[in-house]
């Protein structure tokens, strides 16, 4: 064969290869975390980094895709979240201090997929990071984002509401992050059934006037009305902008820390309760504020709380209020008494139900 006719054929071939890379045949895809295609729900700090920070539970990333496998990066020691994949059935990854990248699926089949991963913990001294996603296969790309959802809810509240110990089956077992999933908890699977983008600003022991095992007095620099509005949690240095996230519903559920080892005062908790809905409607004017119990008080505590938030209620002024069941056992319990799986899958069916038929 002339040298010239080789010469067209590995030109031809060459071209054929190009063509195809171009048309969707790349091998991998590294996906920035600022990309477009990526859809965020929670308080995230971008700040002049590349990978935004997040402390809350319930942070969570979003996107479509196609490719034959997907793989997400964080900050080594980010800690564990829970990952969905075309709707199916969710599990647990955990990025430890030797982690970067963690390989969420390697054998998908040809065709558009859907991406979901949810931070499980409450992670404020891990400072965690997404640090982005990559994509891999025959035609591998990233595919429109998802559709926000319309109905925006913020939820509020301590370790019940983070899913302090949802794993967990075993009450005298104390806590671990590895037995804490806030997916299970009734504040995610609540925003989930009403198709919610959503906030959660919650820490475990925190209270409205008083964190657990705090002075009677109160924890005046240890509390939610003090945390609410940074971006971080325990970090002043990020206030949290709170005109790019305007809920329709925010729900509350404090009480139980402030409460705690029966050494409170009532009053300063109504006190407190009541200063911080001023400043929440200044916040958010238009928002439906339900006052929360549940389900970890009893007794006399549980009479006082409802007393206050009975009190602190006023449905002309958007303000309602809601009691989940106090728990009985029968559902079992998680990590130091904490809601069940059970217990706090029957708390999100219970203010699913109240908020779609009094609310929306």
């Amino acid at each position: 064969m002339p040298l010239s006719r080789r010469l067209t054929d590995v030109c031809a071939a060459l071209l054929l290869v190009l063509l195809t890379g171009a048309c969707g045949g790349a091998r991998r895809l590294d996906v920035k975390p600022s990309d477009p295609s990526i859809l965020y729900m929670g308080r995230i700090l971008w700040a002049d980094s590349l990978a935004p920070k997040f402390t809350w539970p319930g942070t969570t990333a979003m996107f479509n895709f196609e490719g034959s496998a997907v793989a997400m990066a964080a900050s080594p020691g980010s800690g564990q979240f829970m990952v969905e994949i075309d709707g199916g059935e969710p599990f647990k990854i955990n990025f430890t201090p030797s982690d970067s990248l963690i390989t969420l699926a390697d054998s998908l089949p040809a065709g558009p997929h859907s991406l979901r991963v949810a931070y499980a913990i409450e992670g404020y001294e891990k400072n965690p990071e997404f640090r982005g996603f990559t994509i891999s296969g025959e035609g591998a790309r990233l595919l429109p984002p998802p559709e926000r959802p319309a109905l925006k809810m913020e939820f509020i509240g301590n370790s019940i509401t983070c899913g302090y110990g949802t794993e967990e089956t075993d009450p005298s077992v104390g806590f671990s992050y590895d037995t804490e999933n806030h997916t299970l908890g009734y504040a995610y699977l609540t925003a989930r059934a009403l198709n919610a983008d959503f906030n959660v600003v919650a820490r475990s022991g925190i209270g409205m006037y008083r964190s657990f095992g705090g002075p009677r007095e109160g924890t005046p620099e240890q509390r939610m009305p003090v945390e609410y509005d940074r971006t971080l949690i325990y970090n002043p240095e990020h206030y949290w902008n709170h005109s790019s996230f305007h809920p329709d519903i925010i729900c509350i559920n404090l009480g139980t820390n402030d409460t705690s080892l029966d050494n409170y005062d009532i009053d300063r908790f109504e006190l407190a309760y009541r200063k911080f809905l001023t400043h929440l409607r200044m916040l958010h004017p238009q928002a439906k504020i339900v006052l929360l119990t549940g389900s970890m008080l009893r007794g006399q505590a549980l009479a006082d709380v409802k007393g206050a938030l009975d009190r602190l209620a006023d449905p002309e002024k958007q303000i309602y209020r809601f009691d989940m069941s106090e728990q009985t056992g029968e559902l079992g319990y998680g990590a130091d008494y904490h809601p069940s799986r059970a217990q706090a899958a029957r708390m999100a069916e219970e203010l699913t139900a109240y908020l779609r038929d009094n609310l929306l």
